[in-house]
């Protein structure tokens, strides 16, 4: 969240306010994605090169998460991530595997979101297509 809070501010330029709005309806939305760790869990994945990011594994350990989801794949090597059961994908690879898992939930989430900001499920996968070029494919059959 922190890290959240300073790309938010830093790179969208948004103000102090506008964060801790985001903040907290990402908190009301979806409370179980905050997860707590012993601060000694971070010292026990030194596999992960850069120390910032061991932040992240350990929450995936701690939540019992299978998987990783992220564009910086290269920072949770797959050597390291098989030791604790974890997977790492890119939000395309992921996208893609929850189509393929379920793809009729997939299009409802999808056209859930685009109504809650009044568009179309068009607009979502446009709006996805720089980060889930591969899943956007698949969906543009599904596009009226």
């Amino acid at each position: 969240m922190t890290e959240m809070g300073r790309a938010l501010r830093t790179k969208l330029r948004r103000t102090p306010e506008e964060v801790a709005h985001r903040r907290q309806q990402m908190n009301e939305a979806f409370p179980e994605a905050m997860v707590h760790f012993p601060a000694a869990l971070l010292h026990a994945v030194p596999c992960i090169p850069d120390k910032d990011d061991r932040h992240v594994l350990a929450a995936a350990i701690m939540s019992r998460a299978n998987c990783i989801v992220t564009q910086n794949t290269k920072h949770f090597p797959k050597e390291c991530l098989d030791q604790f059961g974890v997977l790492c994908q890119t939000a395309d690879d992921f996208l893609v595997r929850q189509y393929h898992l379920s793809g009729n939930v997939v299009l409802e989430k999808i056209d859930n979101q685009a109504a809650g900001i009044g568009q179309t499920r068009e607009y979502i996968v446009s709006s996805l297509r720089a980060s889930a070029s591969q899943f956007c494919k698949l969906l543009e059959r599904h596009i009226l």
